[in-house]
């Protein structure tokens, strides 16, 4: 299960599907894997939260109409628990929660970084 507070840096701390049809991936994770959606406000919008015995697994998004007529497919987004985005790349701030950057690996495989706001709490701490 996914526990962020206390994730090991290095580690895979969550997941994010980013869904043509959002609904029907929920429907589906449900069906196959058990898994309850848990909608919750974010950026203007809402996620999904996926959970399984009361424990968070990944969350699920709408893609937006304009990636969808871009021909951008459902995918999903790993992200890696770090200590410090802005010194590993540079991070945006998520509804207060974590900052998050999404960087490509060598072979172009996209990854997502994640840094709970709690983690860098003194100021300027690296400049």
């Amino acid at each position: 299960m996914i526990d962020l507070g206390n994730a090991m840096v290095g580690r895979f701390c969550w997941v994010d599907l980013a869904a043509t049809d959002a609904a029907r991936a929920a429907d589906f994770y449900g069906q196959v894997f058990g898994w309850a959606p848990c909608e919750q406000p974010a950026n203007g919008g809402s996620f999904t939260r996926m959970r399984l015995s009361g424990q968070d697994v990944g969350s699920i998004y709408q893609l937006k109409r304009a990636h969808r007529d871009q021909g951008v497919p459902s995918h999903w987004t790993p992200y890696i628990r770090v200590d410090d985005v802005d010194h590993v790349a540079r991070g945006v701030v998520v509804s207060g929660i974590a900052q998050i950057a999404l960087i490509l690996d060598s072979v172009g495989a996209q990854v997502g970084l994640w840094e709970p706001i709690e983690a860098n709490t003194t100021e300027n701490a690296h400049g």
